[in-house]
């Protein structure tokens, strides 16, 4: 099945969780603003990270305008979701894992995965097991 990574990371926690999940399946994560809509619409298995900003939202600059192209778009594609956070309860993750499922997305996971800040050694973990279970896929 063909997966892409793609994520935003403002401090690079979620980079540490993108390189680690992508090292699980054997693929290059790649970042946000250096991939399109379409490219990402292209695969079967869309792996997508961003950290928490403002009040617990995606990032207004990169991550949400590629996620508003595609949210209404992902009937029928695997989707995962991950990022970092530093405030509140993960609540942005929660919001971006309802529109995945009300685009139509067959989610991997019951709920995304998120780290408090930069992720620790069990976060690494977690996010090399979610990369192996896609890679199983």
């Amino acid at each position: 099945m063909r997966t892409i990574i793609t994520y935003f990371s403002g401090t690079g926690n979620t980079a540490a969780m993108a390189e680690a999940i992508a090292e699980a399946i054997g693929i290059e994560a790649i970042e946000v603003g250096k991939v399109t809509a379409k490219q990402v619409l292209e695969n079967d298995i869309i792996i997508l990270g961003c950290s928490a900003m403002g009040a617990e939202e995606l990032d207004a600059y990169e991550m949400e305008p590629l996620f508003s192209e595609i949210e209404n778009e992902l009937a029928g594609k695997k989707v995962a979701l991950f990022g970092s956070y530093d405030w509140g309860d993960g609540e942005w993750m929660r919001t971006w894992y309802d529109r995945c499922v009300a685009g139509g997305a067959e989610m991997i996971q019951e709920e995304g995965l998120i780290a408090h800040l930069y992720p620790e050694e069990d976060d690494l973990v977690a996010c090399k097991m979610l990369g192996e279970k896609i890679k199983a896929m």
